[in-house]
């Protein structure tokens, strides 16, 4: 059977909550492969909520749904403050990306909680706001910004990361709503060891199962390359939802 679209392969799916040093409570899931231990963690932050962002946005459904499985990876979704999905609404309201810093605080104190290992945070869209003004601070390997719109990221915390030895992968889309790969190079320059991917083709939001498998196959590509080619088949049973 060809893995496409919302197919969920098997994993151990749990619904959990993050508790936030200011004192809210956010929803979301970890998935862990079915039956081994988790080679690495993805933190994924989702794209802008005022713009129907949320912890089931497709990318991070599909990588929740297919990765535990085919990549031997941990997935951990959440949505933000004021956020809601199917899983529910997290506490608080969107505060354009200050407060958020207690949600990926909070995010990452789970993963710390439970033992998760090698931690990456990968962000998309507003997410990627998140992850170069906050990730520095914490013990992750990486980062992945998946169509970074560098709206609200400043020069200066852009900068921040020239120092920093941990690997950014940088992934483009060539028809880009925001940043386009001849820009994006030129505002990345400033991070000499930050990988710039320009997806042929691409557009922000990754619409397509093409794309879906583009990026997912970079993100393996950085964390757990032993797991490439990812597979396009899948002859077992299949997963339930949580």
């Amino acid at each position: 059977m060809e893995i496409r679209g919302p197919m969920l392969l098997p994993a151990r799916r749990e619904e959990i909550e993050l508790h936030t040093q200011d004192g809210l409570r956010l929803v979301g899931e970890l998935a862990l492969p079915e039956e081994r231990a988790p080679q690495a963690t993805l933190v994924t932050l989702h794209p802008l909520p005022t713009a129907g962002g949320f912890m089931d946005s497709h990318i991070f459904r599909k990588a929740a749904a297919r990765l535990p499985a085919l990549a031997d990876l941990a997935v951990l979704r959440f949505n933000t403050r004021g956020t809601t999905s199917p899983r529910g609404t997290s506490e608080g309201s969107f505060d354009g990306g200050d407060s958020e810093r207690w949600d990926v605080a909070a995010a990452m104190s789970f993963v710390a909680e439970r033992g998760l290992p090698r931690p990456w945070i990968v962000g998309w869209s507003f997410g990627t706001e998140l992850a170069l003004k906050y990730a520095a601070d914490y013990d992750v390997e990486g980062i992945v910004l998946l169509s970074p719109p560098l709206h609200r990221t400043t020069e200066e915390e852009l900068a921040g990361w020239a120092e920093d030895p941990r690997p950014i992968i940088v992934l483009v889309p060539e028809f880009d709503d925001f940043l386009r790969p001849d820009e994006a190079s030129h505002r990345f320059s400033v991070i000499p060891h930050a990988t710039l991917i320009p997806v042929e083709g691409g557009r922000h939001l990754w619409v397509g199962e093409n794309q879906t498998r583009t990026v997912l196959t970079e993100i393996v590509a950085a964390i757990n390359p032993d797991a490439l080619p990812l597979a396009t088949e899948w002859d077992g049973e299949l997963g339930n939802p949580a």
